[in-house]
């Protein structure tokens, strides 16, 4: 019997590759979401201890349980809450008693900065360490970034953090070593506040996107097509751009997603250590009072922006180069 190849439509291609990735963007949201509301619940102490203390008799506590809802059969307070998500109307506070919207509206301009700016420097800091740190020329300027560089891939936000501080605040008193201004009513001061949280929170993110897109570099220098370009006299500056980075870029940005996505919860702990009051300062103290509702949506939140951004980059990829959307479909076997 005769075998007839099925020839690839290349308009259905990359609406299967999309379609996958965003049922398993779904998937992966809705696992989250079940994995958030029991490990909350699960995890020592609860709402009404954390709001009446020890001292409360059980008539006090049964009250306020019922009020908060808590007494509910689980699987009736994850429907409720995941409605609430979905319909945008996640509930209310169980501490400050004010919905979980307008409490994440208040804190979320500051995490938005410190994210933005932080997402910004590792992408500049990225591209140009690794394009530093493969090039061809590897004299004195790669030997001196190759350790740094090294070293910050072992160092977590905390480190860095105390480190800025202590010579950046401490010693030099170049800039504040924490607090915050309003970027709108005081934008010097501002960025002033906003330079060692964005930087600390960027560096790790940064020493890993370099030593990615090196390893890139070094691999692509060897291709074919590049090889003939540089047998045909072209320029290395012209090779290096017009035809090295770009079919590099791709891992890279796939891996810049990624760590984009986790530096809502770097800010967690880049917040806490320089003062700041976004959501990273709000689910500490939402986890600390066994604040079901606000401390499971921030999560959830992060959760969503850190799928999402992987999802775009990975989409953004499979439109840059198809063969990695018919890849991830198999229509290329």
């Amino acid at each position: 019997m005769a075998h007839h190849r099925v020839r690839n439509d290349p308009e259905r291609t990359p609406h299967t590759y999309w379609t996958r990735k965003a049922a398993g963007a779904l998937a992966t949201l809705w696992l989250a979401s079940v994995a958030v509301f029991l490990l909350l619940r699960l995890a020592p102490g609860d709402p009404v201890s954390a709001a009446l203390g020890a001292e409360a008799d059980q008539e006090q506590r049964d009250r306020l349980a019922d009020s908060l809802g808590v007494d509910r059969p689980m699987p009736v307070q994850y429907l409720g809450w995941l409605h609430g998500l979905l319909t945008g109307d996640p509930g209310s506070s169980f501490h400050y008693r004010e919905p979980v919207t307008r409490l994440i509206g208040q804190s979320v301009g500051s995490t938005v900065q410190l994210a933005l700016a932080a997402g910004l420097l590792m992408l500049v800091l990225g591209l140009l360490l690794g394009v530093a740190l493969a090039s061809e020329r590897r004299g004195r300027l790669a030997r001196v970034l190759d350790p740094p560089a090294t070293a910050l891939l072992a160092l977590p936000v905390y480190v860095t953090a105390v480190l800025f501080v202590f010579v950046f605040a401490v010693l030099l008193r170049l800039l504040p070593a924490g607090g915050e201004r309003d970027l709108f009513a005081a934008p010097d001061l501002a960025v002033q506040y906003l330079a060692l949280p964005a930087v600390a929170l960027a560096l790790p993110g940064s020493a890993v996107l370099a030593r990615l897109l090196a390893t890139e570099l070094r691999r692509t220098r060897q291709e074919e097509f590049v090889l003939t370009a540089v047998a045909k006299g072209a320029s290395p500056r012209r090779v290096l751009a017009r035809h090295v980075v770009p079919n590099s870029l791709a891992p890279f940005f796939v891996e810049f997603g990624l760590h984009l996505g986790e530096l809502l919860g770097g800010a967690v702990v880049a917040e806490q250590l320089f003062a700041r009051h976004g959501l990273g300062q709000l689910l500490l103290d939402a986890i600390n009072q066994r604040d079901y509702p606000v401390a499971q949506t921030l999560i959830m939140l992060a959760v969503a922006v850190a799928v999402l951004v992987q999802l775009g980059s990975e989409l953004l990829v499979g439109r840059l180069d198809p063969r990695i959307a018919r890849a991830g479909t198999g229509e290329d076997r």
